[in-house]
């Protein structure tokens, strides 16, 4: 019997794994959520990134509720198996929940962190 892949993986004490998502396109990074054993494995299963939300202490598919789900086109480990890597799809062009593409919008700028990308969509009109 061969041994599971999700063995390779380097958990931390949460039984948890740091995951980026890149878009799959053009690179730009733009997330980085935390997934479980049970998410790492249905997001293999299905093609759609699903990560483990530590506020509400539960699986979250990506895009269950603002409809911005990301399809998950490469999976990969980095040479320490302790972060996996998602080349993704991202539905709707927003990965952020502050109706951002991505959620590395800040740049440190004189000592300040400024937004410097662009709201696409008001969250009130993603979330209600």
């Amino acid at each position: 019997m061969s041994k599971d892949w999700l063995d390779d993986i380097s958990w931390n004490e949460q039984g948890l794994v740091p995951v980026i998502a890149q878009d799959a396109s053009d690179g730009t990074v733009l997330m980085m959520a935390w997934a479980s054993r049970e998410a790492l494995a249905e997001t293999a299963a299905t093609g759609r990134a699903v990560y483990f939300s530590r506020s509400r202490g539960k699986l979250w598919r990506k895009g269950e509720e603002s409809g911005h789900e990301q399809t998950v086109r490469d999976i990969r480990l980095d040479c320490d198996n302790d972060v996996v890597l998602l080349k993704v799809e991202q539905k709707g062009g927003i990965a952020c929940h502050t109706g951002r593409r991505a959620c590395f919008y800040q740049r440190l700028e004189n000592g300040q962190w400024t937004p410097v990308e662009p709201v696409l969509k008001n969250p009130d009109e993603i979330y209600g």
